[in-house]
């Protein structure tokens, strides 16, 4: 303490010094001055410009895909996220969101009827647009992150000067490589007249469809015809584009597939997942789609479906890191059956870690490893589900695949 007190009046003293010396005109002694102050205020402002996001930029580890931490907290040590450096940093559009009311899993009477639910950040639900009834070309505005689901959501903006509101502006969920300043289209209504020259659309089934192309390269038919088909494919088979399936030609790669012509999209809308088009009936009522699990089902074809796959598909090989992260996610912890009374699950009770030597079971006591509980298509029980061709691959025939 003694020596810092000594070092500290010995720099006085030599300022003091260098003052008195520059009062005296000296040129030399004066630029030293000049100097030292200048160093100084470097020094001062390269201490106070420090800021939180440097120090989180020191501690991130960036690979290719994904975004990882140094473990200086136990929290970071498994913390993984995928990169997504084109998300919109703000806040999304207060037009198109509403307050996210919460019930903790608890019916009118407060009693639990959705377990592991209860708390978690405070969200707003983005209203997103399922049916995609506005025809015309969409300017994708912004790429946003949405915290209720784990697919990206893209802005739209309607170029019809006309419309007004929500109309105007419009959420959708965003596909694999669809990014700001991309244009997109809905043809819910049908191809506009005019639009490719020498194209009606007459509502022809996907099977005409086809066959005619067949037809117009083995030279049967006018090959205007094929060009007008090939052109109209062209401008609308594009990624966030919306068709019907009867002119979506086979194996696309499509999501967000509806299953009333005139209703909204239902199926295949989690992060990265994909249904492809496997074929046309010659009746040209249904067409086969392969769903993200392998089930194979018939679909109306004056249904519509969105082109591409969804977005964020690296959302699955995430890791959390801790378990407050589950719980800002409105998650609550799950215990096992093993470690109740025998009162609470069929898993629990006895002396040492046992269940018993019993068939796992839920706290209900359903079968819940082996044992199917729902018998859909040709397999189950009669009229149970006639739309499915073909049932997902279970037990070898999903290993094999």
């Amino acid at each position: 303490m003694f020596s810092a007190r000594c070092g500290a009046n010995l720099l006085r003293s030599q300022i003091s010094a260098l003052a008195a010396a520059a009062s005296s005109s000296s040129t030399p002694v004066r630029s030293a001055i000049q100097s030292y102050a200048l160093a100084r205020k470097y020094a001062t402002e390269a201490t106070t410009s420090s800021a939180t996001s440097e120090v989180s930029a020191a501690l991130a580890r960036t690979s290719v895909l994904y975004k990882t931490y140094k473990p200086v907290t136990p929290g970071l040590r498994h913390l993984k996220r995928p990169l997504a450096p084109h998300l919109f940093k703000g806040r999304p559009l207060r037009l198109l969101t509403v307050a996210l009311r919460k019930k903790g899993g608890r019916n009118h009477d407060g009693h639990i009827t959705v377990r592991h639910l209860g708390g978690g950040h405070k969200r707003r639900i983005r209203l997103l647009d399922f049916m995609r009834v506005e025809p015309g070309p969409h300017d994708v505005v912004r790429i946003e992150y949405d915290p209720n689901r784990s697919a990206h959501i893209a802005l739209l903006k309607n170029r019809n000067p006309k419309v007004e509101g929500r109309k105007m502006w419009s959420y959708i969920i965003a596909p694999e490589g669809l990014r700001a300043g991309h244009v997109v289209e809905s043809f819910r209504q049908g191809i506009p007249e005019g639009m490719v020259p020498g194209w009606s659309d007459k509502k022809l089934s996907a099977q005409k469809l086809e066959k005619a192309v067949d037809d117009a390269a083995s030279m049967q038919i006018d090959s205007t015809a094929s060009l007008a088909l090939g052109i109209l494919r062209a401008m609308t088979v594009k990624t966030g584009n919306v068709l019907p399936l009867r002119l979506i030609p086979t194996g696309t790669t499509i999501h967000n597939i509806a299953l009333d012509p005139q209703g909204r999209a239902v199926l295949v809308r989690s992060a990265g997942t994909w249904a492809q088009v496997i074929t046309h009936e010659d009746s040209g009522k249904y067409t086969h789609v392969r769903l993200q699990s392998g089930e194979v089902r018939k679909v109306l074809q004056d249904c519509v479906a969105t082109i591409g796959r969804v977005s964020n598909p690296l959302w699955k090989n995430r890791n959390l890191g801790k378990a407050g992260r589950s719980r800002w996610l409105g998650r609550r912890p799950s215990v096992r059956g093993m470690a109740m009374n025998r009162c609470d699950h069929p898993h629990g009770g006895g002396r040492g870690k046992s269940k018993g030597n019993k068939h796992p079971r839920s706290i209900w006591g359903w079968l819940t490893k082996g044992k199917r509980t729902r018998k859909p298509g040709p397999k189950g029980p009669k009229n149970s589900n006639k739309l499915v061709v073909h049932e997902r691959p279970r037990g070898k025939d999903k290993r094999s695949n």
